[in-house]
C-alpha cells in the first residue's frame, strides 16, 4: 500500500495549500486584512446577486457553518449587508456594500498576479491537461 506522501491526491492538497499559504502572505504583506476564504466568498455574492447561502457554500468549498461564519464577519466589518426578506424570515439577501466592493477591486491585482506567479514555467498546455485530468478524478469521485 503506497504511503499518503506517494499519492497524486497527497501532491494536489499540498499544492493547494502551498498556493493559499503564498496567496494569504501577498495579501497581508499588502496591507490588507481579509482572508483568501472571506475575499472568495464575498466575489461569489459580488458576482451572483440573490444567491442562496446553500449555493454559496457550494461553490466555495465549505460547509454552511464555516459560511455562516464567514458571513457574519463580513457583515461585521461592513463588507456585506444582510436584509431579510419580508416573506420568509429565515432567509436574507445579501448585498455587497461600497466598501466589499473597494476591498474586492483593491485586492484584484494581487489575486491576478498571484495567480501568475503560481503557474510560472508551465505552458497553456499543460495547464489544459492538469484540468482534464483533475476533471476525470472528480468525476470519478462523484460517480
Amino acid at each position: 500500500m503506497a504511503k499518503p506522501e506517494q499519492t497524486i491526491f497527497y501532491s494536489i492538497e499540498e499544492s493547494i495549500k502551498s498556493y493559499r499559504q503564498f496567496a494569504q502572505k501577498q495579501i497581508n504583506d499588502k496591507g490588507f486584512d481579509i482572508t483568501i476564504d472571506q475575499g472568495l466568498i464575498l466575489s461569489i455574492i459580488n458576482e451572483n446577486p440573490g444567491i442562496a447561502q446553500k449555493e454559496i457554500a457550494r461553490r466555495a468549498f465549505k460547509d454552511h457553518a464555516s459560511v455562516t461564519r464567514i458571513i457574519e464577519l463580513l457583515v461585521k466589518r461592513n463588507f456585506l449587508k444582510r436584509d431579510s426578506f419580508e416573506e420568509d424570515r429565515r432567509r436574507f439577501n445579501l448585498n455587497v456594500t461600497k466598501e466589499g466592493q473597494t476591498i474586492l477591486s483593491d485586492i484584484q491585482p494581487i489575486v491576478d498576479i498571484n495567480r501568475k506567479t503560481a503557474i510560472e514555467g508551465i505552458s497553456e498546455e499543460e495547464i489544459e491537461l492538469l484540468r482534464k485530468l483533475v476533471n476525470k478524478i472528480t468525476a470519478n469521485c462523484r460517480s
